[in-house]
Order: C-alpha cells, then sequence, then structure tokens
C-alpha cells in the first residue's frame, strides 16, 4: 500500500462529461489538473459501462441551432467522424483522448474519494483535501488545491465538506412552481440500466434465470412500447428506485432493474408475441446510470420559470434546451406515461450563480449536482447540457487560481471576464457579444472576396435553382420559412406550380427571443393569387423591419392545390418549419407549445426554392467579428458567394496602425442545428460536416513592406475552431484568411475571425 500528495491548481472530482469538460477548460488556461474518477472509464453515463446516449440541448432535434461547442461540441463532432455506428466503446476513447490531449491534466482513474478535510463555520467552510482510494493499486493519494469541482453527480464532495444541498421535491409555494407538488416529498428520479442484443443469424433460445422478473404481473406490457428490434437507449424508462434513497439503496435498484430487463428479454423470447427468434442478449449493464440525487445550493436557485420564461441573466455562462422531463415516482411499474415533458419555446440559458456552493467559499459544482429545482433540473441534467456547464465551472476555477478569488467574488466583481473567456474558448455561452479587449479583430477594418447579398437558395439567371434534389412537395400543411432579417425583408420569391388558379395565404411572424425560431406574433397577413400551371417564381410581400437583426417567419397557409418546390441543401441561416405536432416516443406525453408545433424534424435538410430581398446584411463579412459565435437574431457569420472552380475566397482584416498578433483564431461552422448524438439516436450521412472549411490559410501582411506571406496552412478540417499562435510575430497591416475548399458546402462560412493580441 502507498501514500502519496498531490498538489494541483485545480481538483475536479468525477469524470463525467461535466468532470471532463472542467478538467480540460481549466487545462487550456495553464491551470495544472487532477482529474479524479471512481470509475475505469470516462464519460460517466455516456460510458461503455452504461451506455446513456448523449442528449443535450438539441433535444432530439427538437431546438434549432442548439447543438453546443465547445468542449462538449469537440467530442461530439469528433464522434461523428471516428464513430459513425455509435459505439460505446469508440466513444469512451473520444472522451479519454480529449483529456489525455491536455498536458496539464493528471488523470486518476478507479480513485474513488471517500474523504474530504474542510475548515470553517457552516456558512463559510474551505475544503482543504480531499483523498481517494484506488483499488486495484492500493494507493492512498490527497489532492490539495486551492480550488475543488464536485462533479461527482451525487455530490459525496460537497456532502462531506457540510455545502449546503436539497434533496427531493420542494413544494410550489417555495418558488411558486406550476409543476411542484402541494408539499415537498424526498422522491427522485430513478435510476436505470440498459441491455444490449445482437442477431446471431440462427436460433437461439433463451432460458430466464430465476432472478428474471415476470413483466406480465406488472403494468409494463401494457404501459411501455416493447419492441425487439430496439436496444440500449431506446429502454431509457426501465427506471425505479424513485421513491427509495437512490445512494443508499443503489445495490437494491440495480438488482429490480437487472431482474425487469431479464424478464422483459424473456418476455421478447418466449412469449411468441415478438420476431426474435435470431437475436441474443449481448450485453446487460451493471452500473445503474443515476438521474438525480443532491443537489447543491447556490446563490441562484434555476427553477421552473427559468427555463420555460427563457429568464435572461447577466452572470450567463451556459445554456440548455431539453425539456422540463419529469418522470413517474414508480418508473417502470407505474401506469402511464414514462415520462411527462414540456419545452420552452428556444434555448434557455443558466447563470454562473448555479455553479458555486453559498458556504463552501472554495467549491464549484457543476453536472446534475447545480442549483437548481427539482422541475427545473428536469431540463439541466442532461449529459451535453452538463458538459457546458463544466467548461464553465472549470474555466471559472482557472480564473479563480490565477487572481487569487473565491468563486463568489469572481461572480460579483468579473462576471465580464468570465463571459468573455469563455468566448475566447468558442464555449457554449449565448446572446453574448465579444468585448475582449484582447481581440485586435474588433478594431479592423473587415472585408471579403464576397458574401451572399441575398438570402435564399443560389437561383440562377434563366430562373432555375442551383441546388440538389429537387422536389415538388404538396402544400398539405402549413410550411414556415425562417429567413434572418438585416436590417429588413420586403418580399419572398418562392417556385411555386398549382393545379389551378387559386389563392395563397401568407403570413410573417416575429419569433420573440433572439435565440427562438418559431412564430410567436404575427407581423403581416396577406393574400396571393397564384395561378395554373408552373412552376414559376411568386412574390409574395412580407414587410418586416425589426429594430435589430433577427429571424422572421414567413408562413404558407396549406393549400393541397399547391406544390412547393424544396430543394438541398439548406442556405445558411435558413430552416424550414412544418406545422403540425411532433412526438416521436410514444413512451412520453408531451405538453405541446409552439416548438413541437413546428417542427424542423420532417424537413431536416430541406429547403424552399425561395431568396428574399432586398439584399441582406445577414451574411456580410462584418458578422465574423460581430461578436456572437452562434445564431442569435440571425446566423452570425460571413457566407461567400457561391464557389467557382479555381477561384479562392477570403476574409480580411486590416488595420491603420501596425498591431503584433499573438494567435488567429477561427470558428467555423459545424451546423450547430445537426443532432449528432453519440449513439446515433438519429443519423447523418457526414462523417465530416460539409460546413467546415477543410482546406485553409492564414496570411499576415507585414507593416513595413512585402507581400502576403503566409503564417499556417490547415488540410483536411474536421474541427470548428482552430487556434494557430504565431510565435516571434512581427508587426503587421492586416491579416487574411484565404479559403480553399470546404467539405462539401457550396459557399465558405466564417462564424468568428479573432487575432488576440
Amino acid at each position: 500500500m502507498q501514500n502519496r500528495t498531490v498538489q494541483a491548481d485545480v481538483v475536479v472530482v468525477g469524470g463525467g462529461l461535466a468532470g471532463v469538460s472542467a478538467a480540460v477548460a481549466a487545462a487550456r488556461l495553464g491551470r495544472r489538473v487532477a482529474l479524479v474518477n471512481n470509475r475505469p472509464v470516462l464519460g460517466g453515463n455516456s460510458s461503455s459501462e452504461v451506455r446513456v446516449w448523449v442528449c443535450g440541448a438539441t433535444a432530439h432535434g427538437n431546438q434549432r441551432w442548439a447543438r453546443e461547442n465547445g468542449v462538449v461540441g469537440e467530442m461530439y463532432v469528433e464522434n461523428q467522424y471516428r464513430n459513425p455506428e455509435g459505439n460505446p466503446v469508440y466513444w469512451d476513447d473520444v472522451v479519454l483522448d480529449t483529456v489525455r490531449r491536455e498536458d496539464n491534466v493528471e488523470l486518476f482513474l478507479n480513485t474513488d474519494v471517500r474523504d474530504v478535510e474542510a475548515t470553517g463555520p457552516d456558512d463559510a467552510r474551505r475544503i482543504v483535501s480531499v483523498t481517494g482510494w484506488t483499488m486495484g493499486s492500493e494507493i492512498l493519494t490527497r489532492f490539495e488545491a486551492p480550488i475543488f469541482l464536485d462533479c461527482s453527480g451525487d455530490g459525496l464532495v460537497g456532502h462531506l465538506a457540510g455545502a449546503r444541498y436539497r434533496l427531493g421535491k420542494e413544494s410550489r409555494a417555495e418558488f411558486g412552481e406550476e409543476w411542484a407538488l402541494e408539499e415537498p416529498r424526498r422522491e427522485f428520479l430513478g435510476s436505470t440500466l440498459l441491455f444490449y442484443t445482437k442477431d446471431l443469424g440462427k436460433p437461439v433460445k433463451y432460458v430466464p434465470p430465476e432472478t428474471a422478473v415476470d413483466i406480465t404481473k406488472t403494468p409494463i406490457p401494457e404501459s411501455r412500447v416493447i419492441r425487439s428490434g430496439d436496444s440500449g437507449a431506446h429502454y431509457w424508462w426501465i427506471e425505479w428506485g424513485g421513491e427509495l434513497d437512490i445512494v443508499g439503496d443503489n445495490e437494491r435498484i440495480r438488482d429490480e432493474l437487472r431482474g425487469v430487463i431479464l424478464g422483459i428479454w424473456d418476455y421478447i423470447k418466449n412469449s411468441g408475441k415478438f420476431d426474435a427468434d435470431n437475436l441474443t442478449l449481448e450485453w446487460i449493464g451493471n452500473v445503474p446510470g443515476k438521474r438525480e440525487y443532491r443537489r447543491f445550493i447556490g446563490d441562484h436557485t434555476l427553477t421552473q420559470q427559468d427555463i420555460v420564461d427563457q429568464t435572461r441573466f447577466p452572470d450567463t455562462v451556459a445554456f440548455g434546451g431539453w425539456s422540463i422531463d419529469l418522470h413517474p415516482v414508480g418508473g417502470m411499474y407505474e401506469p402511464g406515461a414514462g415520462a411527462v415533458q414540456r419545452f420552452s419555446d428556444g434555448v434557455f440559458e443558466i447563470p454562473y450563480r448555479c455553479l458555486y456552493s453559498v458556504n463552501v467559499e472554495n467549491m464549484l459544482m457543476a453536472g446534475r449536482d447545480i442549483s437548481a429545482t427539482h422541475i427545473a433540473f428536469g431540463a439541466s441534467r442532461v449529459m451535453a447540457t452538463c458538459g457546458t456547464l463544466g467548461e464553465a465551472a472549470g474555466t471559472a476555477a482557472a480564473l479563480c487560481v490565477e487572481h487569487g478569488l473565491t468563486p463568489r467574488e469572481l461572480g460579483a466583481d468579473h462576471t465580464t471576464l468570465l463571459q468573455q473567456t469563455l468566448l475566447r474558448q468558442d464555449a457554449s455561452v449565448l446572446g453574448v457579444a465579444n468585448e475582449d479587449p484582447g481581440d485586435l479583430a474588433r478594431s479592423a477594418r473587415i472585408s471579403a472576396s464576397s458574401h451572399q447579398r441575398v438570402v435564399g437558395v443560389h437561383r440562377r439567371e434563366d430562373g432555375t435553382v442551383a441546388a440538389d434534389d429537387v422536389r415538388a412537395d404538396r402544400l398539405e400543411s402549413d410550411l414556415g420559412i425562417v429567413v434572418p432579417v438585416h436590417p429588413v425583408l420586403e418580399h419572398v420569391d418562392v417556385l411555386l406550380s398549382a393545379d389551378v388558379d387559386t389563392t395563397l395565404e401568407v403570413e410573417v411572424h416575429s419569433t420573440g427571443l433572439p435565440q427562438n425560431v418559431v412564430p410567436a406574433r404575427l407581423e403581416h397577413a396577406t393574400s396571393v393569387p397564384v395561378p395554373a400551371g408552373g412552376p414559376e417564381w411568386v412574390r409574395l410581400p412580407t414587410p418586416y423591419a425589426p429594430e435589430r437583426p433577427a429571424n422572421a417567419v414567413v408562413v404558407l397557409r396549406a393549400n393541397p392545390a399547391v406544390e412547393v418546390r424544396t430543394a438541398r441543401p439548406l442556405p445558411p441561416g435558413v430552416l424550414t418549419l412544418v406545422h403540425g405536432q411532433d412526438a416521436d416516443d410514444q413512451n412520453v406525453s408531451v405538453t405541446a407549445g409552439r416548438l413541437l408545433s413546428w417542427p424542423t424534424k420532417p424537413m431536416r435538410g430541406r429547403a424552399v426554392c425561395f431568396t428574399a430581398g432586398p439584399e441582406s446584411e445577414a451574411l456580410a463579412p462584418e458578422r465574423a467579428v460581430s461578436g456572437y459565435h452562434r445564431p442569435y437574431g440571425g446566423p452570425q457569420e460571413w457566407a461567400s458567394a457561391p464557389l467557382r472552380e479555381g477561384v479562392e475566397e477570403w476574409l480580411r482584416l486590416d488595420w491603420d496602425v501596425a498591431v503584433v498578433p499573438r494567435e488567429v483564431h477561427v470558428v467555423l461552422d459545424d451546423d450547430v442545428d445537426l443532432e449528432l448524438n453519440t449513439l446515433h439516436h438519429h443519423r447523418s450521412p457526414d462523417e465530416v460536416l460539409p460546413q467546415l472549411l477543410r482546406d485553409y490559410r492564414i496570411e499576415v501582411l507585414p507593416a513595413d513592406a512585402g507581400d502576403w506571406s503566409t503564417v499556417a496552412t490547415v488540410r483536411e478540417n474536421r474541427w470548428r475552431h482552430r487556434v494557430h499562435a504565431l510565435v516571434g510575430a512581427d508587426p503587421v497591416r492586416a491579416v487574411r484568411l484565404v479559403v480553399e475548399r470546404t467539405n462539401g458546402a457550396p459557399e465558405a462560412r466564417v462564424v468568428q475571425l479573432r487575432v488576440q493580441a
């Protein structure tokens, strides 16, 4: 047996996506990080030990332009390239490589923290150290640091340190939450085990063990959807333990869940109701995937109103988009739906004040143990959202160490520093503009070889559409065209045909908040005659002049006599909505709202063949230095004119006074509207996202004299955020990003071009 002491700047306990993102974020800011995980693999509930797919703000494709960027976004995109089949073992290595890539992170696997030394009175505790036991190596390790992060999920570190926390469900009166119970209860969302099956191509018998539960004596066959072809997270509803102590009764919960899985498999194999002769049971999890336990108390408690009303926070550091997703306390044994969900109209913000303890002065938290009510936690608990919270908390921890601050002091006096640091790292921050004084691009004149002045599909001079897979779609349902408006929208030309002379009802709606992409307020309505025949371009009057750049939804009301031409791919800044209802999981009861009434999934990737007028500045080069790293009241990116063979497009920054750049940051469009579920609940055929630049170079123009000099060349890029260090750079008067090739998109797209001093 060995005893040792490890000293670090930041200690992160918990190796789920929150802990991984926190450790990587702090390490990239130069801090020495100890990442301590009690399991042999990273990833928490997403690891191959548990195999829950990573969900987040996209909410299985229901939210728009909502996929996370930053550390968890990098892992999403890398998994899409490495692991197109959704193998959970391959995902383990995507997560592990993300950590191993950082020299400042020291990783301690199989190390179970079970002792915390903390000092101070109840209202001002301070963690001195945490101690973990590595069983296989028989090593006892004491970890010391000025800042600690509890990313353990269950919140053991904070509990042992004396941090205040909540357990179970609050009363309705405490926070005024409509969905809360009249009286508080110590009830939780339950835990889950999953299973995988395999087709052996020949008949395979199954003899159930004695521990198998006879599910025919339970409500399960009648109240849950069972299919022989499903496995893995399709069976998320195999859930139990909400009336017990999720931690204290963990082993009992595990045994019950396993017994039900064996019973479900017996039912599939031996009831005669399924085509399952050739199937065998390949894998059953043995580590329950926990949903809920301790939630620490911070200076703000996230509530139902914050989610549904999409509250704007001055200290916003992350966002979510998952529904308020509440499960019955009886879990799989409860008659009725396995979950009840309610969506906000768009993504919601999470403030920094939810990420540090109200009474342990050097503890931050991230993941499912942040400061939130039981109701709000139903939306913030999913793993990709936990990852964004981890990146925010890890960034805060690094800044606390650098400036000698407590987490509360950082939030009270240096919120702007935290937010701007997160933006520089391309983290998932919503509605915060780049105000970084170290970004020289903000003081430069920006120009480009070209930009898309007309929003919509590429329209040739002869009126044909320069796009792929053009087809006719009958207007059986109301159709919405999301159009960025900057500065005004006067008309939309749409390629239509009609069986008979008819009239098309057209409306223009504003969307409310800048991140929302659903019709919220009627701005204009009109009727337009459509003659029989076609297809031909029909001009639709759509006057709309918002006070600031915004999205509009142009609605074509249903008319079965009309056909609308649609095509691929989607132009930048554009989406297609179909009026209807979208709920693709029969185990879930959804409270319908505007979001699900206007889904994008029926027309995912397809655009109505339209052009908007007059010419727009929504995709002008200025957007690449406008400050926003995500769609927000428009696409917030530069897009070139259609690429031409042998012609390079470029984006250029010029200064009147020479500058000395240290780094050039390039942030690219990786189609944040596309869900990249780690186990491919929804699949995309593109292993490398076509909107990303594939080949480009960075050039500088010396301050004294001379021609352009290449300082960085990139080939076969598949990343969103690239940082190019300019070591020992001389003064320059211009920087240029030259685009040679995309990964398939017909135009070049750049979200941000930053030049850091």
